[in-house]
């Protein structure tokens, strides 16, 4: 199997890859060679794919956790591959680190991961320890070249100020002024001009309602 046969596995589920690095042996990681390659959705084709699969119809808690189990698993399987997982319950994976890594995600302004295609909406369902040295990609973090840096002002209730205020983040999207951002995603991710318009309000409303 290769890299570019994954793609076209990944393409079918609408994921795609996101970032990659080379596995070093004090990384920690099971495999000692080969790479780490980050999955994410592949915005908008994602979204419909993921309501047809059985995990979103079936009514039971936790629906795109259980699918991107499912899916990394049988990946792994095929690609001679180890699915590893940023949920399941502490000790969490450090994926933030690893996006840090892959060269293409950064720390925002807002603190957020920034990606050079995804912007503020960003997500990794999965990791995939492969047996072969994936390619990997740098580019310029794109706030750096951003005007006005527009995820700073676009929070409602100012969440971001100093730090991120959770507590008034929750508070806003509980009460009716803050529908706007629960139909449609954060205000703040969607200020950003790099991937904007990419996410579904279907897509965002869903990981909204998870959040609360």
């Amino acid at each position: 199997m290769t890299a570019s046969a994954l793609d076209a596995a990944l393409a079918l589920q609408g994921l795609y890859v996101s970032g990659a690095f080379h596995i070093q042996p004090d990384d920690g990681l099971p495999r000692k060679d080969g790479s780490l390659v980050l999955i994410s959705p592949a915005e908008p084709a994602f979204w419909p794919i993921f309501i047809q699969s059985p995990e979103y119809r079936d009514g039971a808690s936790d629906p795109m956790d259980r699918w991107s189990r499912r899916i990394g698993d049988a990946l792994a399987q095929d690609f001679g591959a180890l699915a590893l997982y940023p949920f399941g319950g502490a000790p969490f994976l450090p994926f933030y680190t690893w996006a840090l890594r892959s060269g293409r995600a950064w720390a925002s302004p807002i603190g957020f991961l920034v990606h050079d295609t995804g912007g503020l909406f960003i997500s990794y369902r999965m990791a995939l320890l492969v047996p072969w040295v994936a390619a990997t990609g740098a580019g310029p973090r794109p706030c750096d070249s951003c005007t006005g840096q527009p995820c700073t002002t676009a929070c409602p209730v100012s969440a971001f100020a100093d730090g991120y205020d959770v507590a008034a983040c929750k508070d806003h999207l509980r009460s009716a002024a803050g529908q706007e951002c629960m139909g449609q995603g954060c205000a703040a991710r969607r200020a950003c001009p790099v991937g904007k318009g990419n996410r579904l309000p279907a897509h965002a409303a869903f990981h909204m309602g998870s959040f609360l």
